[in-house]
Order: structure tokens, then C-alpha cells, then sequence
């Protein structure tokens, strides 16, 4: 896939996304091997390096075979990966897939997630011809609902205590974006 770039603001460095590499072994180690996030990815446990390097291996599936995709978020500046952008669930017949947006704690707060989404809103109507995204964010998760909202989505229900955290259930908020 080539880069999708974005011209950010004057004071923030711009991201693109691209396809995975499997010099992204150690990053997807990382991140998907952070516990503060496991309870939004629905992970319970670490990742092995052969299951990274065995997902690596055939991340580069056809999104409407696997119905999935995964592009890393990089800056432009250093050209390293700050975090992960997945559509998912993809719905052939309806034209609409789920969305959700990860990226590294210490890379948070730059807007990156900001660019990050709308990007991948673009690639999905001009270029997977998608009719609209959707996305579920814990009712606690402020800062990713202050994310979709701003980003254009539009908040389409609340489903009651839908997820399980270590303190008790969330409710969950449901987001949706029509391209």
C-alpha cells in the first residue's frame, strides 16, 4: 500500500499510514503486549514474537478476503510507528466496517489518533468504497470519545453494561460515521 499522507498543522507533525512490515515485529510486540489496552482490544493475555511473525506473515491478505486490515500510523518526521489504525468486521453487503485506533502511551496527546482517523475515513470511501464506519468505546474512555466525536462520528446509542473491566461492567457507546 503507499503512504497516505496528511498535511497536519503547523504545530503538530503529520502522519501517514502504510502496510505492515515485518521490520514492525518489536513495535506489534510492544503494543499489543501493553496491558493498560487489553481491555479495549478484548486481550487477556501476551503475545508471543511467532504469533506476531505468523499474523505478520499474512497481514498482507486482501481486505475483502479477510475482511480485516491493519495500518500502522507513522509520522513523517522519524518515520516511526506511533500506533495501529484496524478496520474490521467488514460487511460486504452493507458496505460498513468497524473501526478502533491504538496508539503507544508515550505517543498520545500529539493528534496523531486525530490524523490517524481521518485518513483512514478517506482510504475507506475512496478507495475500499466503504458506505460508513462504526466504532464501540467504553463509556469511561473520555479521551476516545472526545476522538470520534471530533473526528465526525456521531453518537448512535449506549449498550448497558457491555464490557467487562477489572472494576465491574461499562457501558459502552456506539459511534457511527456515513461516509
Amino acid at each position: 500500500m503507499t503512504k497516505l499522507p496528511r498535511r497536519a498543522a503547523p504545530h503538530q507533525p503529520g502522519v501517514y499510514l502504510r502496510a505492515l512490515e515485518p521490520d514492525d515485529l518489536e513495535f506489534l510486540f510492544a503494543l499489543e503486549n501493553d496491558p493498560s489496552i487489553w481491555g479495549v482490544s478484548d486481550t487477556l493475555a501476551p503475545v508471543s514474537r511467532h504469533a506476531l511473525r505468523e499474523y505478520l506473515s499474512h497481514a498482507a491478505t486482501d481486505f475483502y478476503v479477510v475482511r480485516q486490515l491493519r495500518l500502522v500510523i507513522t509520522t513523517e518526521i522519524s518515520d516511526l510507528p506511533v500506533g495501529v489504525v484496524d478496520l474490521f468486521d467488514y460487511d460486504p453487503l452493507h458496505q460498513r466496517a468497524g473501526v478502533g485506533i491504538t496508539v503507544l502511551a508515550s505517543q498520545r496527546r500529539h493528534g496523531y489518533a486525530r490524523q490517524a482517523l481521518e485518513l483512514i475515513k478517506q482510504h475507506a470511501r475512496e478507495v475500499l468504497r466503504l458506505h460508513q464506519l462504526y466504532a464501540t468505546v467504553g463509556a469511561n474512555n473520555r479521551r476516545s470519545l472526545s476522538l470520534f466525536r471530533a473526528a465526525g462520528f456521531r453518537r448512535v446509542g449506549t449498550r448497558h453494561a457491555w464490557l467487562r473491566t477489572a472494576s465491574g461492567w461499562d457501558n459502552a457507546v456506539e459511534w457511527q460515521c456515513l461516509l
